[in-house]
């Protein structure tokens, strides 16, 4: 599965946050983007783990997704 990812700096953490938006509240973090992109797998699974354990979420089900851009 695939799933858009978003990756911020944070200077007081001194390392990468990372977003996942499709999965509401999956995020984690790490001092490098690797890192970061690691833990998020490990994220993304654990996510995915407890939501199909409490019947809220289909691997397999389609879903409409907007992606677009704010400007504030």
């Amino acid at each position: 599965m695939r799933f858009k990812v978003v990756i911020i700096y944070d200077p007081e953490y001194d390392g990468y946050v990372v977003d996942v938006p499709e999965l509401v509240g999956c995020m984690s973090q790490g001092k490098t983007i690797d890192e970061a992109l690691e833990n998020i797998k490990d994220a993304i699974r654990g996510w995915i783990e407890v939501e199909k354990k409490h019947g809220r979420f289909d691997i397999f089900e389609e879903k409409e997704v907007f992606l677009g851009e704010v400007t504030v």
